[in-house]
Protein backbone atom coordinates (compact mmCIF):
# COMPACT_ATOMS: atom_id res chain seq x y z
CA UNK A 1 0.00 0.00 0.00
CA UNK A 2 1.56 2.99 -1.01
CA UNK A 3 1.32 5.95 1.90
CA UNK A 4 -0.57 9.48 0.98
CA UNK A 5 -0.07 12.43 2.29
CA UNK A 6 -2.76 13.97 4.22
CA UNK A 7 -4.01 17.16 2.79
CA UNK A 8 -6.25 19.94 4.33
CA UNK A 9 -7.97 21.63 1.58
CA UNK A 10 -9.40 25.36 2.73
CA UNK A 11 -12.43 26.64 1.51
CA UNK A 12 -10.44 28.87 -0.87
CA UNK A 13 -9.38 26.34 -2.82
CA UNK A 14 -12.96 25.14 -4.37
CA UNK A 15 -14.41 28.63 -4.45
CA UNK A 16 -11.09 29.42 -6.43
CA UNK A 17 -11.86 26.31 -8.83
CA UNK A 18 -15.66 27.66 -9.70
CA UNK A 19 -14.99 31.03 -9.75
CA UNK A 20 -14.31 33.54 -12.62
CA UNK A 21 -10.81 33.71 -14.33
CA UNK A 22 -7.91 34.47 -11.65
CA UNK A 23 -4.23 33.59 -11.19
CA UNK A 24 -5.21 31.11 -8.51
CA UNK A 25 -7.84 29.63 -10.51
CA UNK A 26 -5.50 26.93 -11.82
CA UNK A 27 -3.37 25.94 -9.16
CA UNK A 28 -6.99 24.81 -7.41
CA UNK A 29 -8.96 23.14 -10.45
CA UNK A 30 -4.75 21.05 -10.07
CA UNK A 31 -5.66 20.85 -6.39
CA UNK A 32 -8.55 19.28 -6.58
CA UNK A 33 -7.83 17.32 -9.59
CA UNK A 34 -5.00 15.68 -7.64
CA UNK A 35 -7.74 14.90 -4.44
CA UNK A 36 -10.37 13.50 -7.33
CA UNK A 37 -7.48 11.20 -8.49
CA UNK A 38 -6.71 9.96 -4.85
CA UNK A 39 -3.11 11.27 -5.56
CA UNK A 40 -3.59 13.03 -2.02
CA UNK A 41 -5.65 11.50 1.14
CA UNK A 42 -7.83 14.87 1.08
CA UNK A 43 -9.18 16.04 3.73
CA UNK A 44 -11.28 18.87 5.44
CA UNK A 45 -13.64 19.79 7.89
CA UNK A 46 -17.21 20.80 8.66
CA UNK A 47 -16.02 24.55 9.43
CA UNK A 48 -14.43 24.40 5.63
CA UNK A 49 -17.89 23.64 4.77
CA UNK A 50 -19.56 26.02 6.81
CA UNK A 51 -17.75 28.95 5.18
CA UNK A 52 -18.63 27.85 1.67
CA UNK A 53 -22.12 27.99 2.64
CA UNK A 54 -22.14 31.05 4.41
CA UNK A 55 -19.88 33.01 1.71
CA UNK A 56 -22.53 32.05 -1.30
CA UNK A 57 -25.23 32.79 1.32
CA UNK A 58 -23.99 36.34 2.04
CA UNK A 59 -23.41 37.13 -1.83
CA UNK A 60 -26.66 36.19 -2.82
CA UNK A 61 -25.33 33.13 -4.93
CA UNK A 62 -26.86 30.12 -2.72
CA UNK A 63 -27.86 27.92 -5.01
CA UNK A 64 -24.04 27.63 -6.63
CA UNK A 65 -22.63 27.12 -2.75
CA UNK A 66 -25.22 24.97 -2.64
CA UNK A 67 -23.32 22.78 -5.71
CA UNK A 68 -19.91 23.71 -4.60
CA UNK A 69 -20.75 21.72 -1.32
CA UNK A 70 -22.13 18.74 -3.01
CA UNK A 71 -19.17 18.79 -5.07
CA UNK A 72 -16.80 19.51 -2.75
CA UNK A 73 -17.48 16.88 -0.89
CA UNK A 74 -17.76 13.77 -3.41
CA UNK A 75 -13.95 14.41 -3.82
CA UNK A 76 -13.06 15.05 -0.03
CA UNK A 77 -11.52 11.38 1.53
CA UNK A 78 -12.97 12.52 4.79
CA UNK A 79 -14.48 15.73 6.35
CA UNK A 80 -13.17 16.26 9.90
CA UNK A 81 -15.69 16.96 12.93
CA UNK A 82 -14.92 20.16 14.85
CA UNK A 83 -14.84 19.47 19.19
CA UNK A 84 -14.25 22.15 21.62
CA UNK A 85 -10.84 20.66 22.39
CA UNK A 86 -10.14 22.04 18.93
CA UNK A 87 -12.12 25.82 19.61
CA UNK A 88 -10.20 26.15 22.84
CA UNK A 89 -6.72 25.89 21.17
CA UNK A 90 -8.06 28.35 18.28
CA UNK A 91 -8.83 30.88 20.91
CA UNK A 92 -5.20 30.10 22.65
CA UNK A 93 -3.66 30.73 19.13
CA UNK A 94 -5.42 34.31 18.54
CA UNK A 95 -4.93 35.12 21.96
CA UNK A 96 -1.27 34.83 21.00
CA UNK A 97 -1.00 35.63 17.73
CA UNK A 98 -3.82 38.26 17.13
CA UNK A 99 -1.33 41.16 16.44
CA UNK A 100 0.55 39.48 13.12
CA UNK A 101 -2.72 39.25 11.24
CA UNK A 102 -4.03 35.43 11.71
CA UNK A 103 -8.33 35.59 11.57
CA UNK A 104 -10.38 32.80 13.64
CA UNK A 105 -11.10 30.99 11.26
CA UNK A 106 -7.45 30.32 10.37
CA UNK A 107 -6.88 29.65 13.88
CA UNK A 108 -9.32 27.06 13.85
CA UNK A 109 -7.81 25.30 10.67
CA UNK A 110 -4.48 25.09 12.16
CA UNK A 111 -6.14 23.50 15.56
CA UNK A 112 -7.63 20.97 13.40
CA UNK A 113 -4.47 20.18 11.28
CA UNK A 114 -2.90 19.82 15.00
CA UNK A 115 -5.33 17.80 16.97
CA UNK A 116 -5.59 15.52 13.28
CA UNK A 117 -2.05 15.10 13.20
CA UNK A 118 -2.03 16.70 9.77
CA UNK A 119 0.97 18.63 8.41
CA UNK A 120 -0.23 19.78 4.32
CA UNK A 121 -2.49 22.08 3.64
CA UNK A 122 -3.68 23.35 0.49
CA UNK A 123 -4.91 27.32 0.73
CA UNK A 124 -3.98 30.58 -0.44
CA UNK A 125 -4.38 32.26 2.67
CA UNK A 126 -0.71 33.45 3.33
CA UNK A 127 -0.98 33.42 7.29
CA UNK A 128 -0.74 29.89 7.76
CA UNK A 129 3.33 30.64 6.98
CA UNK A 130 3.65 31.66 10.79
CA UNK A 131 2.20 28.56 11.94
CA UNK A 132 4.56 26.00 12.96
CA UNK A 133 4.43 22.43 11.24
CA UNK A 134 2.30 23.49 7.83
CA UNK A 135 3.76 22.65 4.55
CA UNK A 136 1.69 24.05 1.92
CA UNK A 137 0.73 21.49 -1.22
CA UNK A 138 2.51 22.16 -4.24
CA UNK A 139 0.21 20.82 -6.86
Amino acid sequence: MINKIKVFIDSNIPMYAIGKTHWHKDTALKILKDAEKGEVFAVSSCEVFREILHRYKKIGKLQIGLKLFDSFYEIIDEVLPINFEIIKSARLILGKNYNIGISLKGCIHYSTMLYYGINYLASFDKHFKNFRGVNYYKA
